[in-house]
């Protein structure tokens, strides 16, 4: 029987994908350096981005402030990013210059995980009552996990402005102050936290057990960027997928810790190994199906409700998201 053109194509598509991904022009993601860009360094490492057809350039982002500017100016395509980050901007609430007067329109395509966060403190700060009167360090004052880092300090007992915050950058900006000794605490993600605890700091709160269903990072980008690169969106997010299932194979467990080990030196291979048991947990590890937290997402709404700033009315969850990509990646 004649092998139809349509067949043709499917068999030829495969074997051309390495040199198209070589020929075009990578998309650009942002990303905090961090455990969770593991699915990301396992994508690049097994060649699963170029296995669909495309190319990826990862650069890391100081702040989510000069990530979002990224996004605003084209600079980067899609950000992994905090959902909070993205209703903050979407409500005109964002930092980034311009932000405010000219609010881009950005959906979150896919979830990441919980947020993996851990409040990390000083070794002389060994209770939340220790905290009062000292400073810890966030990202940002007005989004992402500094509204998280405020419920935590309610939760344990301090009033409002009996610890003081400071905005001081991205995770590996903030364990660097922390390590020196200019804040007494911050929010650090798994498996930072472990780093900072084997040099004498204190694991003070796991937020999670807090707070309960948590957005923490998406895969976000401006959404008339989505309808242009729909194709290569939906490559990416398929190479994601192929990454996560790769990690959750457990034949895979020591060339994983291998891989977390290259791209964050200070993390030590038992680290990583314990690492490995956090971030792949079947429950609150990465989502297998990438899957957008809504009642996550409903929290992340409700702590910006309460200490973010007042007006306007945040809009529902759905506003903020958009899971056709996802949906079509998965299909």
């Amino acid at each position: 029987m004649a092998i139809t053109l349509r067949r043709r194509t499917a068999l030829i598509l495969p074997l051309l994908a390495p040199a198209i991904a070589r020929a075009q022009s990578p998309l650009r993601l942002s990303v905090f350096p961090s455990g969770s860009n593991w699915p990301i360094w396992v994508a690049q490492e097994k060649g699963f981005f170029q296995d669909r057809g495309i190319a990826v350039a990862v650069t890391p982002t100081p702040s989510s402030s000069a990530q979002f500017t990224a996004l605003m100016n084209g600079t980067a395509d899609i950000a992994s990013t905090a959902i909070d980050n993205v209703i903050a901007y979407v409500e005109g609430q964002g930092e980034a210059p311009g932000a405010a007067a000219s609010p881009p329109d950005v959906i979150a395509v896919a979830g990441i995980n919980n947020g993996f966060l851990r409040l990390v403190t000083a070794p002389d700060v060994r209770s939340f009552a220790d905290l009062r009167g000292r400073d810890l360090s966030v990202d940002a004052l007005t989004t992402g996990f500094a509204f998280v880092l405020r419920r935590l300090l309610e939760r344990g007992g301090l009033a409002e402005g009996e610890a003081r915050l400071v905005r001081v950058g991205g995770t590996a900006q903030r364990m660097e102050a922390l390590l020196a000794g200019r804040q007494a605490g911050t929010l650090l993600t798994v498996p930072l936290d472990a780093v900072a605890a084997q040099r004498g700091f204190n694991v003070l709160a796991d937020p999670s057990a807090m707070l309960g269903a948590y957005q923490g990072l998406t895969f976000a980008l401006q959404r008339d960027r989505a309808r242009q690169e729909r194709p290569r969106l939906v490559a990416f997010l398929r190479a994601y997928l192929d990454a996560l299932g790769w990690l959750y194979a457990p034949g895979n467990r020591a060339e994983a810790v291998a891989i977390m080990g290259r791209n964050l030196p200070e993390v030590t291979p038992p680290l990583a190994q314990a690492s490995y048991d956090a971030m792949l947990h079947p429950v609150s590890g990465f989502p297998r199906r990438a899957a957008l937290d809504m009642p996550g997402i409903a929290t992340a709404l409700s702590l910006r409700a309460a200490y973010g700033p007042q007006g306007r009315p945040l809009s529902a969850p759905e506003r903020y998201v958009d899971p056709g990509y996802l949906a079509e990646a998965l299909g």
